[in-house]
């Protein structure tokens, strides 16, 4: 590369069973529905979604691997945790992160007031700007398991550049 500057991409994909008696928890954000999403930890899709992409960028597994489920310390953590954690990990592997950009599949509840406060979360915890986080929402149109109100699932792509 001419500007010496080294990139990485990582992609990240979540899903987890939307289940009554939890709360839900999406970007952080404790978010006002009859059901919440089912997982180990707080289960919040679009965190591990983040957290995949960059440990997949870094080329160091997944968050399964560094978090495993059957693991009493990560019983209902939070995600904030885990992500932060995350990011450490893609910092002392020299690299600072240049954007996260997702998309959050639910047909329930609607997202919209919620994405500002996800991304803010999301920027302080990854100490980046918010301009650099980007939040989408999307229903499946009533169709699948999604678009039925049964889970909720996440994607996220991030890009880091080594330091200097």
């Amino acid at each position: 590369m001419e500007n010496n500057v080294q990139h990485r991409v990582g992609i990240g994909y979540d899903v987890h069973r939307l289940v009554e008696g939890r709360k839900l928890v999406i970007g952080g954000v404790e978010i006002p529905y009859s059901k919440g999403l089912l997982g180990h930890s707080d289960a919040d899709v679009l965190l591990h979604a983040i957290s995949d992409a960059l440990l997949g960028a870094i080329g160091k597994g997944d968050i399964g691997e560094h978090f495993p489920d059957d693991d009493e310390k990560y019983k209902d953590i939070s995600s904030m945790q885990l992500l932060k954690r995350v990011s450490d990990l893609v910092m002392d592997e020299g690299y600072v992160i240049s954007n996260v950009d997702t998309v959050i599949q639910a047909q329930e509840p609607k997202l919209m007031q919620y994405k500002s406060q996800m991304k803010f979360h999301i920027a302080y915890e990854l100490a980046i700007d918010e301009d650099s986080v980007n939040i989408k929402a999307t229903t499946l149109e009533k169709l699948g398991p999604i678009g039925n109100c049964e889970g909720i699932a996440a994607f996220a792509t991030v890009l880091l550049a080594k330091k200097a």
